[in-house]
């Protein structure tokens, strides 16, 4: 009798271990994948892809303004009669590393702006957020006014350190770095690094007090806020957007 059970046991034992290996095996798959997935992007969220505006809307709007539209997988500004139609992240961050993907048309001026804190008493998001400028310096009068005013600069505050922008109608690739813990910014563009600069404390400050933008009360005091694209009044497009959180 003491066999019999031995034998059931052992009998009961296996099945339950081979079961249990099949259910481990099973939900193996999903687990790698997730995992593939995350170092793959390596910690890089996609604001967009080419298909859609999830993470975006307009600036104090609850939806996207009808001048933005999608073509060829990139985000197109196309100018319509009444201005105001600057686009923000529905996110907000505070240190990241931002990429994309800019073309201007012909005579163009956009903006890529960070730190853009929303609220009525600001009507533009370039009164809270500093911008890195999107220009056809060949042509926009804008390019005159001094390097700080030229494509890649840090407007009005920082102008690039080498001029390496690509003519209107083609892609420039950017990547905006910006830390807070550290207390540095940095702007590259076609892969050559052409701004370096502090992003809060004394030094930003006088940087501020230098500029265009010195009195303004909201212009680069928040640390937390929302990337944003701008309408300027002409043809822009952006692709291939995505941020990594510092």
């Amino acid at each position: 009798m003491k066999k019999l059970a031995y034998i059931i046991f052992a009998c009961l034992t296996v099945i339950g271990c081979k079961q249990k290996e099949a259910k481990e095996n099973k939900e193996a798959p999903e687990k790698t994948a997730a995992m593939n997935t995350d170092i793959q992007n390596n910690g890089w969220i996609t604001l967009f892809d080419g298909s859609s505006f999830d993470a975006w809307r307009g600036y104090l709007k609850e939806e996207m303004p009808s001048q933005w539209s999608i073509e060829d997988k990139a985000m197109v500004f196309t100018p319509g009669k009444n201005g105001g139609n600057n686009i923000i992240t529905k996110e907000k961050f505070k240190n990241f590393e931002l990429s994309l993907e800019w073309k201007i048309s012909e005579g163009g001026n956009s903006g890529i702006f960070w730190g853009v804190y929303e609220d009525p008493k600001f009507p533009e998001a370039y009164q809270t957020g500093p911008e890195i400028q999107v220009l056809d310096d060949e042509r926009h009068p804008d390019a005159k006014n001094g390097t700080t005013h030229q494509a890649g600069s840090l407007y009005d505050m920082i102008a690039p350190s080498e001029k390496v922008v690509k003519p209107a109608g083609e892609w420039n690739t950017c990547v905006l770095k910006i830390n807070h813990e550290t207390n540095a910014g940095s702007i590259t563009l076609n892969g050559t690094e052409i701004v370096t600069f502090p992003v809060h404390g004394p030094k930003w400050d006088v940087m501020v007090e230098n500029s265009k933008f010195k009195g303004w009360e909201g212009f680069g005091k928040y640390q937390t806020g929302h990337i944003g694209l701008q309408d300027h009044g002409d043809k822009v497009w952006y692709r291939n957007i995505k941020i990594k959180p510092l």
